[in-house]
Order: structure tokens, then sequence, then C-alpha cells
């Protein structure tokens, strides 16, 4: 019984929020009717003709929010601008651990000739890609709470959505990145073990 007040009340609450928010309402319920002509037996109806024409392309897509330097997200970007920029030691100077570590461990891995621990192209979830494909669909989100931010990309690639989050800490006034994480693929940096 509880359980069908519940759903009840969440059902009238979202029918609430959709009558009284006219483009949500349309998103849940469809386009309103047109208005009936009014009028009465003696006097004609007014016209109903619309004020302008309907559109007939979809409207242009907001363009993204700057990106504020020294942001989080201006600490990743440069990841998608550069592709197989994470493995560049000079770049290490963006990390700190555990990622720090796990880096410089296929760096010295690599170095001795045993082989590759790291894919070279993680920012992109290790999937084959087309950089202008990429470039078309990515979309970044901040988040920061105190000492701590998360950077979500997500991204398109043949047809495959990926996502990616990039977790940093402010270290000495600036942003470093402890890990990323792919949500898509299940995995994180920090659990690479490049021995």
């Amino acid at each position: 019984m509880l359980r069908r007040l519940v759903l009840a009340f969440s059902l009238v609450s979202m029918l609430a929020a959709g009558l009284s928010g006219g483009a949500l309402a349309q998103g849940l319920f469809g386009a309103p009717p047109p208005k009936a002509p009014s009028g009465d037996a003696g006097n004609p109806p007014a016209d109903t003709s619309p004020a302008s024409p309907p559109a007939t392309s979809a409207p242009e897509p907001e363009p993204a929010a700057p990106v504020l330097p020294g942001s989080p997200t201006a600490v990743v970007k440069p990841f998608y601008e550069h592709l197989g920029l994470e493995l560049d030691p000079a770049e290490r100077k963006n990390f700190v651990d555990p990622a720090k570590t796990v880096l410089d461990k296929s760096d010295t891995l690599r170095k001795s000739g045993q082989g590759e621990c790291l894919d070279p192209n993680m920012a992109l979830d290790n999937a084959d890609y087309d950089k202008a494909e990429i470039d078309k669909s990515l979309k970044t989100i901040e988040a920061v709470n105190g000492n701590e931010a998360k950077v979500v990309v997500a991204f398109v690639v043949a047809g495959n959505p990926h996502r990616l989050e990039w977790k940093l800490r402010k270290v000495g006034g600036g942003w470093k990145i402890t890990d990323l994480l792919s949500v898509t693929g299940e995995w994180a940096l920090s659990q690479y073990q490049c021995e």
C-alpha cells in the first residue's frame, strides 16, 4: 500500500511539474493541441495562423562555456588537444599519486625494453579514434568540492559513447591529476601494475 502511495505521489508531482513547465510538459506529453477557434455563430473565428513560420531545423547548440585558466578543466583539456600526452614524462608536473607513481613505473618499464604497460591513448578510453569526430562530440563537466575536483569527459567514437572521469587535487595552489577512470571501460589508471 505504501509503495502505491509513493508511486501515486511521484506521478502527481511529475504531472504538476510537467504542466507548469511548458517545454518539460511538451517533452513528457507531446506537443499541446492547437487552440480551438473562438467565436460564436454571428462572429467568425479569430485568425489562428501562426505569427511566424515554424522552425524547419534543430536549434543551434549553445556554445561551450569558456575554460577558465588554472581550472581543473584547463589541466585536462591539453590531453584532448595532443593525444597521448599523458604518457609524456614532461607532463608529470600535472600528476600526483597514485597516478604519478603508475606513470613513472610505466616509463621505467618502457626504458628497460620490457614493453609497454599503458595504452597510448588512455584519455580516449583506449579506443581507435578520429580526432575530428571526437572534437565534434567532446563535452566536459567540472565539479569542485574544496581541494578535490572531477572533470567528466564524454565523447563518441564510431557511434560508441565513452565517458571518463579525471580526479584532481589542489596541491600548492594548482590542480594536479590523481587518477583517470573509464566509466565506459571500467578501468582506472591507479589500478595498473606497471612492474
